[in-house]
């Protein structure tokens, strides 16, 4: 087993790589949190809710030598809603196109059937190369580190999959960050950039700022809420007659719910929790678009919007 770490190898003759690179791995495994630290910003909405990513949010990382465009899917698992399926047939037709898979496993909890049923997805998955990378290493000391690499090496000898490299990495405290975007880039097919030198995400910025929103409305949520809150902005408008040095941004949003119990959890007493989602996710926003931001939210219930087809297609999924 050959594990990672930080070496001073001159690079050999430079060849300029692009291509595509996605995280798997079960929720809350760390994988947006590796997006953002790896891009040097916050492109994918974080929050300690598994199961927060829902888009397929691409991370752009410029380097002299490549470009690696990271593609964010949701935490593969068993699904219990139509949600569910359509989130997993998500992630599977997304890693049948990418060029290098990286399967996200915490140094911090023992291997278990989630990642064991990713393991054997990705077992089926021959052509792509795959890197193991142990994540939040900062969580443990290096016994537990070494007892967990060698588990995913034997997990990976177990079950016929040859991982490329095995890499443990701490996002947080940015620990072997470079080195894996090291690992990943000659894993890349050769080619010039497929993207502008300043893009860091090819979302388009509505669905961004709806993230935004939603990450900001998770925040300290009862438990039975995370998979019940859909955005939608509904427009994005420069505000008319203001003077070119002071332009303001108008956006009006919708925060979906399932149920109307759940209104005022979302609303909070006297509308405190919303007003606070408010404050937080427009400065996020404003830091994302560059430009003052008034932001106009409403909380609507979509009666159990996660099995309905037609309102699944209306909120983007």
């Amino acid at each position: 087993m050959s594990v990672r770490t930080q070496s001073s190898e001159e690079p050999a003759e430079a060849v300029h790589r692009a291509g595509f690179a996605c995280f798997v791995g079960r929720p809350n495994a760390g994988k947006s949190t590796l997006t953002n630290a790896l891009v040097g910003q916050k492109v994918a909405i974080t929050s300690n809710r598994p199961q927060t990513t829902r888009h397929t949010v691409r991370g752009i990382v410029h380097r002299e030598d490549a470009q690696l465009i990271l593609v964010d899917t949701p935490g593969l698992h068993k699904p219990r809603t139509l949600l569910g399926e359509r989130l997993n047939d998500v992630v599977r037709t997304t890693w049948a196109e990418v060029d290098v898979i990286g399967f996200c496993l915490p140094a911090n909890e023992k291997l278990g059937p989630g990642d064991r049923f990713i393991a054997k997805e990705l077992a089926g998955i021959k052509k792509t190369p795959k890197i193991a990378i142990v994540t939040k290493t900062d969580l443990v000391d290096s016994k537990a580190l070494a007892e967990q690499l060698i588990a995913v090496d034997r997990l990976g000898k177990e079950l016929g999959i040859t991982w490329a490299e095995i890499v443990p990495v701490s996002a947080t405290t940015d620990q072997q960050v470079d080195l894996l975007a090291d690992l990943l880039t000659p894993l890349l097919p050769e080619g010039p950039a497929l993207y502008p030198e300043g893009d860091l995400t090819d979302e388009p910025e509505q669905v961004m700022v709806a993230e935004l929103i939603r990450e900001a409305a998770l925040e300290g949520v009862r438990d039975e809420l995370p998979h019940s809150i859909a955005v939608v902005v509904e427009e994005m408008l420069p505000r008319e007659d203001r003077p070119a040095d002071k332009p303001l941004l108008d956006i009006h949003a919708n925060v979906y719910i399932e149920r109307p119990s759940q209104k005022g959890i979302i609303i909070g007493p006297k509308g405190k929790r919303l007003k606070d989602v408010g404050i937080k996710s427009r400065k996020q926003i404003e830091a994302l678009l560059g430009t003052p931001v008034f932001l106009d939210l409403h909380v609507k219930v979509a009666k159990d919007w996660q099995r309905d087809p037609k309102q699944l297609r209306r909120l983007g999924f």
